[in-house]
């Protein structure tokens, strides 16, 4: 595919439905789609476009009159009841005769994939459906669940010296764009990674080095972090299901980066280091 065909513009997508625009990506996507000039539905629990994947009957509302959707949801893809609410989703914009779907899934997750199923059989348009399979995000440490633990100088996770290919949220969200309004991505899936494999000591490192202060990396296995989730609130079911969820995903079968950035858009992804320096700029 060449560049021209990554960033032409299809002329009948007019209409998008955000999912989750107040958050990590549905609000970067929600502000490029806007720039465009595209009508943005920005959907949320609250916001004047209501959408709440625990309310089933906000969706079609939301749905309804849009050319395409970006779907995220939470808490994952591959969570308990994520295969029964994308069927109900493709049901429910097949309904509203949507004619294109984005769909934001985890790489490596053998249940997510089955969730990306159930919606790609529901909606009944395979050729429509692309799915975006990323990394983890290199926010996570600025504006995510990691932030706390950067902002107090100890980073714990159940990582061990697994190595990360971190894409950054700003090339998820130009992709997400490209392959909603260009042409030629429907029915494809990609995965989206960084240049790059850092592990956790190495990801404190460059934000101590950005920062200015000490970031330390403390390894803890899935079961210690299972405790510290229950610690911030979190159900004992949830909590163990998160944890064990991230276990897997640095597991080490994700050590390994990818082309997905560039086939989108035609250029390599940003470095971690480029997030680093964006996010904490060197004072003079």
């Amino acid at each position: 595919m060449t560049t021209n065909e990554n960033t032409t513009q299809t002329n009948d997508i007019n209409t998008v439905l955000v999912t989750a625009a107040s958050g990590k990506t549905g609000r970067r996507v929600a502000e490029r789609l806007a720039a465009r000039g595209l009508d943005v539905r920005a959907g949320s629990r609250t916001g004047e476009v209501r959408f709440d994947w625990e309310d089933e009957k906000s969706w079609g509302p939301a749905l309804a009159g849009a050319d395409a959707a970006y779907v995220t949801y939470y808490p994952d893809l591959a969570a308990p009841g994520a295969v029964e609410a994308m069927h109900a989703f493709g049901l429910a914009a097949r309904d509203q005769g949507v004619r294109r779907l984005v769909l934001l899934s985890g790489r490596g997750e053998p249940d997510a994939v089955l969730a990306e199923d159930a919606l790609r059989e529901a909606w009944g348009s395979p050729s429509g459906l692309t799915v975006v399979r990323a990394a983890f995000f290199a926010q996570n440490f600025s504006e995510g669940a990691l932030a706390e633990g950067v902002a107090a100088g100890e980073i714990a996770f159940p990582a061990g010296d697994t190595a990360e290919p971190w894409v950054d949220a700003e090339d998820l969200a130009d992709a997400v764009v490209e392959t909603l309004v260009g042409a030629g991505h429907g029915g494809e899936v990609y995965e989206l990674t960084g240049p790059r494999l850092l592990t956790f000591a190495e990801v404190a490192s460059e934000l101590s080095r950005a920062t200015g202060r000490e970031v330390r990396y403390v390894p803890v296995t899935v079961a210690e972090y299972a405790s510290a989730l229950q610690g911030y609130g979190l159900p004992p079911a949830e909590a163990e299901w998160m944890a064990g969820l991230f276990g897997m995903l640095l597991d080490g079968h994700n050590a390994g980066t990818t082309d997905g950035v560039r086939r989108i858009l035609g250029r390599d992804p940003r470095d971690f280091t480029t997030f680093t320096s964006a996010t904490w700029p060197p004072t003079s």
